[in-house]
């Protein structure tokens, strides 16, 4: 799974870096979690946490069958 994850965040990372940001990939759970850090302009955004629940993990559970959540940490 940690492969395919990290192949589908590489389709998120170009648009997230036009704007200044970035994701990299932390941990991936056998119960489905993806831990993932922001950085970059993502860190501090306020609108983060909604790139991260409506971009990030929306693409991952539509990617990668066993995704229940992506959280940052």
């Amino acid at each position: 799974m940690k492969e395919n994850v990290e192949n589908a965040l590489k389709k998120i990372k170009p648009s997230l870096q036009a704007d200044g940001g970035d994701v990299e990939l932390v941990e991936v759970n056998e119960d489905g979690v993806i831990k993932v850090k922001l950085t970059g302009a993502c860190s501090g955004c306020p609108m983060s946490q909604m790139t991260l629940k409506m971009g990030i993990e929306k693409m991952l559970k539509e990617e990668v069958p066993g995704v229940k959540e992506v959280i940052a940490v």
